[in-house]
């Protein structure tokens, strides 16, 4: 067999390798009998609550299973901790940010933490500034979706407490006032 004939032999079982192994990726997958979503993402802006001057940029992108929450919140004291959570609501208008509801809960769970056990769709893990008073955000709400249905998070608000959330009192975790609220905003 010539060079060039092996050559090309090779680069089409290549492809047709590749072809083969191209699935869906995970991010965008639903579990059995869960909702996919159907937005490639999202953004949301923090906004100071409560007399606060907490800010920040969020974005939110599908996993299997829920979303990812990842950016910057800065304006925390240094070394704090605070809950954060989608709320039903996506109104930010009152001063303390009360007008964004309570916790997004469309399976109607008691609060928890998410990944272990009930809680409710709107329940993430606690944020953790840095001695700048800057937190990292990188964190995990599971059973919601973007772009639709029941689950859908678009519209609704993000909320970040004073305090940190202690995944067991109800119906809040203990997480103190609302410093920060955002909408969620769907990429087009």
């Amino acid at each position: 067999m010539s060079t060039v004939l092996l050559r090309r032999s090779l680069a089409v079982a290549g492809l047709v390798g590749l072809a083969a192994c191209s699935t869906t990726p995970s991010h965008t997958t639903a579990r059995a009998g869960e909702a996919a979503s159907t937005a490639s993402g999202a953004t949301v802006t923090l906004t100071p609550a409560s007399g606060s001057l907490i800010s920040g940029k969020l974005d939110i992108a599908p996993i299997a299973g829920g979303v990812r929450v990842s950016g910057e919140i800065g304006g925390l004291a240094r070394g704090s901790t605070h809950a954060i959570h989608i709320h039903e609501k996506g109104d930010c208008s009152a001063a303390d940010a009360t007008s964004a509801g309570g916790h997004f809960n469309p399976a109607q769970q008691a609060h928890g933490r998410a990944g272990s056990g009930p809680h409710h769709g709107g329940d993430m893990d606690n944020i953790v500034a840095d001695g700048n008073g800057v937190a990292r955000v990188d964190v995990r709400a599971l059973g919601v979706t973007l772009g639709g249905g029941a689950t859908d998070i678009g519209g609704r608000a993000i909320v970040v407490h004073a305090a940190p959330d202690d995944y067991a009192s109800q119906p809040a975790g203990n997480a103190g006032a609302r410093v920060a609220c955002g909408v969620i905003k769907l990429l087009p």
